[in-house]
C-alpha cells in the first residue's frame, strides 16, 4: 500500500540586496596649508537591508495555483491508472487530473497515471494495472493508488520496494465493495472498470494518509516562469513512444485559450464528455528504458523506466515557448532536480502539467 509526505510548504524568499550610503572623507593626513582647518570625517551610515518578501498565501500544491480563503486541500492525493491504447477510449476524468504521467505500456504504446487533488471528478477510467514505473513516480507523492493491481513480474517490483509503498487500493484487493470502482455496461470487460476517485480519498482518511506536498518547482511569488526568460517558439511538439516513431503523441499550442491541446497517435485526444484533453504545461523527460531480468525471470514484456539514481534530458513547454536542460532524481522517495542548460534552476508556472517519458534517445520534435 502506498502513504503520505505531511504538508505544503510555499514559501519563497526574494533576494534582498544591502547598498551603503556614501560620505565625504578628508585625506588621511592632507593640508591645504599650515594654518588650514581639517574637515571633520563623516561616518557613512549604511540603509538598512530589505526584509526578503515570503509569499506565504495558501497553493495547490501539485498546481501552484493560488488558493481562496474557504478553500482547504489538506487531504491525500489520488493517483488513478488509466489505459491509453486505441480500444480504451474514449476515457473519463482526465482534465481533473492536476498531474499526468504517461508512461510506456509495451514498448510502442502508452498508458496514464492520472493525479487527482484539486477536484475530483466522478469517474476515471478505464482503469488499468500497474507499471514498475509508478514505484518512483508516486513514491514521493505517496498517495492513494486506484488500479487492478498487475502481472506477477510487477507485483515482485512493487513488494522489493515496499518500504516506501502504501495506501495501493486495487480493485483486485476488494475495494469496490466501498463504491470506489464502478463497473461500466456496454464496454469491451478489460476496459469496462472506472474508479470513483473520491470514494478512494475517503478510504485514505480512515488509512490517515497525509496531505500532498509539492512535486514540481513552480513560479511563485516574484519569480518568472522559465520559459518567460529563455523560452524559444513552440507551437507544438511530438513525443515518439513506438519503434522509428510508429506511436507519437503530441500537443498543439491554442493561444486563444492558453494551453496546450493534446494528440494522440489516432487524431485529437477527446474524452468521454466530448472535451478535448488539455494541459498548462508539458514536460517531456527523456529517461532509459530496460527490460528488466531481475523481477520477470527471462525479460520483462514492459520496458522499466530507469530513473531511480537517474538522470537524461527534459523540455519543458508553456504558453507557446519552450526550454531545455537536464533532469536528475536521486532515491525512490526523491523528487526530480530540473536544471536549464544555462545552470539556472526550472521554473514551471503554475497549472496541470502532462509529464511524458519517452526512451532516453527519443527524437522529440518541436515546432516553432
Amino acid at each position: 500500500m502506498l502513504n503520505r509526505r505531511t504538508a505544503l510548504v510555499t514559501m519563497l524568499g526574494a533576494a534582498g540586496a544591502a547598498t551603503a550610503g556614501c560620505g565625504l572623507i578628508s585625506p588621511d593626513g592632507a593640508q591645504a596649508n599650515a594654518g588650514a582647518t581639517e574637515l571633520p570625517t563623516i561616518t557613512p551610515t549604511a540603509e538598512p537591508t530589505p526584509t526578503p518578501t515570503v509569499d506565504t498565501r495558501p497553493r495547490a500544491p501539485l498546481t501552484g495555483r493560488l488558493l481562496n480563503g474557504s478553500t482547504v486541500l489538506d487531504h491525500a492525493a489520488v493517483a488513478i491508472k488509466v489505459s491509453d491504447v486505441a480500444s480504451a477510449h474514449p476515457q473519463a476524468g482526465v482534465n481533473a487530473a492536476d498531474l499526468v504521467f504517461v508512461e510506456p505500456n509495451g514498448i510502442s504504446y502508452t498508458r496514464l497515471c492520472a493525479v487527482f487533488h484539486s477536484r475530483f471528478p466522478e469517474l476515471v477510467g478505464p482503469v488499468r494495472s500497474i507499471r514498475p514505473v509508478d514505484v518512483p513516480l508516486l513514491s514521493p507523492l505517496k498517495p492513494v493508488f486506484g488500479n487492478t493491481a498487475a502481472a506477477r513480474w510487477v507485483m515482485r517490483y512493487v513488494e522489493a520496494h515496499a518500504a516506501t509503498l502504501e495506501n495501493l487500493y486495487s480493485f483486485k484487493l476488494g475495494v469496490h465493495g466501498t463504491q470506489a470502482y464502478y463497473t461500466m455496461p456496454h464496454r469491451a470487460r478489460v476496459h469496462s472498470v472506472f474508479c470513483r476517485p473520491d470514494e478512494l480519498r475517503k478510504l485514505a482518511v480512515h488509512m490517515k494518509a497525509a496531505p500532498a506536498e509539492p512535486y514540481l518547482p513552480f513560479a511563485i511569488g516574484d519569480e518568472q516562469v522559465s520559459t518567460e526568460i529563455s523560452g524559444k517558439p513552440a507551437s507544438s511538439v511530438s513525443v515518439p513512444w513506438g519503434p522509428a516513431d510508429t506511436f507519437n503523441t503530441g500537443y498543439d499550442y491554442d493561444a486563444g485559450s492558453g494551453r496546450y491541446l493534446r494528440n494522440e497517435p489516432n487524431g485529437a485526444h477527446v474524452l468521454l464528455d466530448g472535451h478535448r484533453v488539455t494541459t498548462d504545461n508539458v514536460l517531456v523527460v527523456r529517461a532509459k528504458w530496460k527490460m528488466d531480468k531481475i523481477y520477470a525471470g527471462g525479460g520483462a514484456p514492459d520496458p522499466v523506466v530507469d530513473i531511480i539514481d537517474g538522470h537524461g534530458t527534459f523540455y519543458y513547454l508553456h504558453k507557446g515557448r519552450y526550454v531545455k536542460g537536464t533532469w536528475t532524481k536521486a532515491a525512490i522517495t526523491d523528487l526530480f532536480q530540473f536544471t536549464l542548460d544555462d545552470g539556472s534552476p526550472l521554473k514551471v508556472a503554475p497549472g496541470r502539467t502532462f509529464m511524458e517519458l519517452p526512451q532516453i534517445n527519443a527524437r522529440v520534435h518541436i515546432t516553432a
